[in-house]
């Protein structure tokens, strides 16, 4: 028995299909296209921008390269022609792109050359030298003007027993100088250790180390509970001075002071000794030295308060009392002794005229001293 099959028509290709029904491949869009690629590629100012250009305008999923995925899908006949036309498109911009980043690339390059240049007739850096500090120095030629004398250089510990800063130097348990305002006291409360208020304490341990006569000059810091301003700092260094022999007067210290002051400022230093008291000494003395700001005309001068002196330090005799301290006789020994601020010495020789210069440790403050002072 026969049957009748059916036969379904298979379609033929598409013959009459126009490209520009492609919305992709619409000549003005593809070169619509091509005309932003090329202002994106010349607006950019950096590698990193024509980077991201680049990625939008000619990448895997910018325009031109969704308009190439559509030719795939157009008939035989207009697959040539928008093939050539989208392939031209794209190539010309890659070249634009490549043209630009050969531009960036050369710019970066000269920026880089021209930041980084170094001129060989140049004498090289060298390595720069810190300068050692004023104070430092100062407690050096200090120390140099002793030893010339004949002195021995004698140093102590900072932290420092009650017995030896106060006790030994005659100063009373209700001594102000032992209050909170005047000490840094070590705790615990009970362990009888302060930080030094003076270099004082040296002057005992020499009587007690040495044999008799002493000619000591003892630099070294001290602390005190002061604000700092222009001409005190709660850390200073100080030089303490002791002669103990047969038959010191109060001539043998005033003749030991102006030598000192001599060599360490010169002969046309004014000074002056004021009568003062001190419980290690008996006469006891301050030495001031003019003002080297206002030299006593100026009222409201900030140095020396208007005044027209300055304090230096303190000096006398040795109190009887201490000498027992060490197992001295005061009736055969007698001696003097004498304290004075290094900070205080190196604003009188250089002209400082705030001690912030001195303790901020501004090496340019400190270079201009050079390796002597």
């Amino acid at each position: 028995m026969a049957t009748d099959h059916k036969v379904k028509a298979m379609s033929g290709p598409n013959t009459q299909y126009d490209p520009v029904e492609v919305s992709a491949l619409d000549p003005e869009a593809v070169a619509g296209n091509v005309r932003d690629a090329l202002a994106a590629a010349a607006a950019a100012g950096t590698l990193d921008e024509l980077k991201a250009a680049r990625l939008a305008h000619a990448g895997d999923k910018s325009p031109l390269a969704l308009a190439n995925r559509e030719i795939g899908a157009l008939p035989p006949s207009a697959k040539a022609e928008a093939g050539k036309r989208v392939g031209q498109a794209r190539g010309q911009v890659a070249q634009a792109f490549t043209a630009r980043e050969a531009e960036l690339a050369a710019a970066a390059e000269e920026a880089m050359l021209a930041e980084e240049q170094q001129d060989l007739t140049v004498v090289p850096p060298r390595h720069t030298l810190g300068a050692r500090h004023p104070v430092s120095a100062m407690v050096d030629r200090v120390s140099d003007i002793f030893v010339g004398l004949g002195w021995e250089i004698a140093e102590g510990p900072e932290v420092e027993s009650e017995w030896f800063n106060f006790d030994a130097l005659n100063f009373g348990p209700d001594h102000p100088a032992r209050a909170m305002q005047d000490t840094f006291f070590v705790e615990p409360a009970d362990a009888g250790l302060v930080l030094r208020t003076h270099t004082s304490p040296v002057q005992m341990r020499s009587l007690l180390e040495r044999d008799l006569p002493v000619y000591v000059a003892a630099p070294g810091r001290t602390f005190r509970t002061d604000d700092l301003d222009a001409t005190h700092t709660p850390v200073f260094a100080q030089v303490e001075g002791l002669a103990v022999d047969r038959g010191l007067t109060m001539a043998h210290l005033k003749g030991t002071l102006d030598r000192f002051a001599q060599e360490l400022f010169g002969a046309d230093l004014v000074t002056r000794l004021r009568p003062a008291f001190f419980p290690f000494t008996e006469p006891s003395a301050e030495m001031d030295v003019q003002c080297w700001v206002c030299k006593g005309s100026d009222p409201a001068c900030r140095v020396c308060g208007g005044t027209g002196w300055i304090e230096w330090g303190g000096c006398g005799m040795v109190n009887q009392n201490v000498l027992r301290a060490a197992g001295i006789d005061p009736e055969v020994y007698t001696g003097f002794a004498f304290g004075m601020g290094i900070e205080r010495a190196v604003m009188l020789r250089h002209g400082v005229t705030d001690m912030f210069d001195i303790v901020e440790g501004d090496v340019r403050f400190s270079k201009q001293f050079g390796m002597e002072v």
